[in-house]
């Protein structure tokens, strides 16, 4: 039975997921431009061999992008979705000291979670929590955002983030919530050991209830003539730090 494919658009996000072995890429629409220069620079590589290509005027992506108006970059790919090992699967067949997920309640912008891993990725977070029903994953923008960290972390889709948070716990994983009513600065934490990076929707934070689940409740300092951080901002700055931290030790 054939799989439901989807768009995904941008330079980045359609090369990583031909680099990808576990991506199936059933169609390539590119600009002849965009063939030449994904062929310049991945020589060895050979990615579009065996690659069902189509070339397309810029207007003709356009046209397949729909009414989305993402910057397609000469580049679309029609793909199916990656299959990820279950957050139970990978935790208990992972025996390392240091793991960090991070763990998103109702953050729902796809431009928000496509920058949040690209952050995750380039600060070797472990693995992403999200919430099944709410995470978009098959939306342009996020792709687009996520500049192909899609292909290089895991992504653990789950009903329920609390039901998730306690099943950690019980594993030896810390919960660290990051909200404005903080008065720790994270930056004075030990960040060694299995760590859970717990951050809430755009709008409204954390869940009271998901706060009583945590273990520790942390801010970032920022000058106080700003009342707080975008979200993707938030987490790269913290990622950075702990990534930094722990290549330290």
């Amino acid at each position: 039975m054939k799989k439901t494919t989807f768009l995904i658009v941008g330079t980045h996000a359609v090369v990583e997921a031909l680099k990808n072995p576990k991506r199936q890429v059933e169609k390539v629409y590119l600009t002849e431009d965009s063939q030449k220069n994904i062929n310049r620079k991945n020589q060895s590589l050979n990615l579009l061999k065996n690659t069902h290509v189509f070339i397309k005027s810029r207007k003709e992506l356009d046209n397949i992008c729909g009414r989305d108006e993402i910057s397609h970059q000469g580049a679309v790919a029609e793909v199916e979705i990656l299959a990820y090992p279950t957050l139970k699967e990978y935790v208990l067949n992972n025996n390392n000291k240091n793991i960090n997920f991070i763990a998103l309640e109702d953050v729902t912008d796809p431009r928000n979670i496509g920058s949040i891993l690209r952050s995750a990725v380039a600060f070797n977070v472990d693995g992403i929590i999200v919430k099944e029903r709410s995470f978009p994953d098959k939306s342009k923008l996020l792709y687009r955002s996520a500049s192909g960290a899609v292909e290089h972390i895991n992504i653990f889709k789950v009903s329920n983030i609390n039901t998730s948070l306690k099943f950690l716990k019980s594993k030896n994983f810390w919960v660290s919530a990051f909200d404005i009513s903080a008065k720790k600065n994270f930056s004075e934490n030990n960040w060694s050991g299995r760590n859970i990076l717990l951050f809430g929707s755009e709008g409204f934070g954390l869940k009271q209830k998901t706060l009583e689940n945590s273990d520790f409740i942390f801010r970032i300092n920022i000058n106080k003539s700003i009342e707080s951080l975008n979200i993707a901002n938030s987490v790269s700055i913290i990622c950075h730090h702990i990534n930094q931290s722990i290549s330290k030790k």
